[in-house]
């Protein structure tokens, strides 16, 4: 498929206030993912780049956007608060845009919690489904599942792509949660992947491998969750 070049877009998040954002739009797109980026990389990092790339290549809009401290050029995250007002009005910028398209949202990492979050205190307006991309569960070094406790109040489906060196996800400690969320969640785990979904040499296959596992994952679910 040819690629889809980005379109540059501004989304107002509260009074006089803006940040970046980037849409690629494929032909005939099913869905629309609300693509947040992780604490430490915004919205044109290759990795996002590349997912966004590959999910046009299955028929999957994205919309990136950068939330307020990575469009001031902070390294400091924001405040839950005001990360869920840039969730919120990037999920009202794809509904302007695609009315008759199902959205779907969520992130890498911190994008992808700000998201659940957001979702659990009261229902993006639209949106079918979550999708995480590295859901950090806790903190490198120490294990805990206190970061999945809003997760219960999610009702609709949430897919978990992740990879079982994650050491933010322990395994042992993100099955259960997700086995606790019955049938709503997925788990796609990607053998031998870290945080960032890259594998060592010695696992016999590349980051490019791992990458299309992962989205043709996403792809799959998207269908089943939109129909």
């Amino acid at each position: 498929m040819t690629a889809v070049s980005a379109q540059s877009l501004r989304i107002e998040v509260g009074p006089d206030e803006e940040v970046s954002a980037l849409l690629i739009q494929p032909p005939q797109a099913r869905a629309c993912y609300m693509f947040a980026h992780g604490a430490g990389a915004g919205m044109t990092h290759a990795s996002m780049e590349t997912v966004a790339a590959g999910l046009a290549e299955r028929g999957i809009a994205t919309l990136r956007y950068q939330f307020p401290y990575m469009e001031k050029g902070s390294k400091r995250p924001d405040a839950p608060k005001v990360a869920h007002a840039a969730v919120r009005a990037a999920v009202a910028e794809a509904g302007r845009r695609f009315p008759a398209l199902p959205l779907i949202a969520g992130g890498r990492s911190f994008g992808g919690r700000m998201t659940s979050q957001a979702q659990a205190l009261s229902p993006l307006p639209g949106v079918r489904g979550l999708a995480f991309l590295g859901f950090p569960l806790h903190p490198a070094g120490k294990p805990s599942s206190d970061r999945a406790k809003h997760l219960a109040d999610v009702k609709i489906p949430m897919l978990f792509l992740q990879g079982t060196r994650d050491a933010l996800a322990e395994l042992s400690l993100l099955e259960p949660v997700v086995k606790s969320l019955g049938s709503r969640a997925t788990l796609h785990l990607l053998e031998g992947a870290d945080h960032s979904f890259h594998v060592l040499k010695s696992s016999g296959r590349n980051d490019r491998e791992v990458m299309n596992e992962a989205l043709n994952g996403f792809a799959a679910w998207v269908e089943g969750v939109v129909g």
